[in-house]
C-alpha cells in the first residue's frame, strides 16, 4: 500500500489555501536528496512557504516536494522527499498536521533529474515544420 502522507499533506494544502491562509511545512534538511538553502536551516529543520504567491512550479507528488522560491531576492530551486515534511500548516492558526519523523532513509526516493533546461550554447537556430 502506497503512504498516506504525501495525499495527506497535498489535502491540507488545498484546504489551507482555499481557506485564504498560509500553508507552511516545516521539514528535516538531514534526509539524503534535501536541497534547500543552508542559511535557513536551524537545528537540522527547515520552514518553508508553500502559498501560491511565494513559490513558482509547485510539484507535490508521492516521493519529492519540488519549486523555485526567492530567497533574499535570489531564485532558488527547492527539493525535498515527501517523508521529510514533519508538519504542514497555517500560518495565522497553526491548524494543519504533523507527521512522526522518518527512523530509516530505506525508503527514501533518488532525486528527480534537474527540472531546468541545459545551458545554452551558441546562437538559437529556427526549424521549419511542415
Amino acid at each position: 500500500m502506497t503512504p498516506s502522507r504525501p495525499y495527506l499533506i497535498r489535502a491540507i494544502h488545498e484546504w489551507i489555501s482555499d481557506n485564504n491562509l498560509t500553508p507552511y511545512i516545516m521539514a528535516d534538511t538531514q534526509l539524503p536528496g534535501t536541497e534547500v538553502p543552508a542559511q535557513y536551516i536551524q537545528d537540522g529543520r527547515i520552514v518553508l512557504n508553500l502559498s501560491h504567491t511565494a513559490v513558482q512550479t509547485l510539484v507535490m507528488g508521492n516521493d519529492w516536494i519540488s519549486f523555485r522560491a526567492r530567497f533574499s531576492g535570489k531564485v532558488v530551486s527547492v527539493h525535498l522527499p515527501v517523508n521529510a515534511v514533519l508538519a504542514i500548516y497555517a500560518k495565522e492558526n497553526g491548524q494543519g498536521m504533523s507527521f512522526a519523523p522518518e527512523t530509516t532513509t530505506e525508503d527514501t526516493p533518488q532525486p528527480p533529474p534537474p527540472s531546468s533546461p541545459p545551458p545554452r550554447t551558441g546562437r538559437p537556430t529556427l526549424k521549419v515544420v511542415k
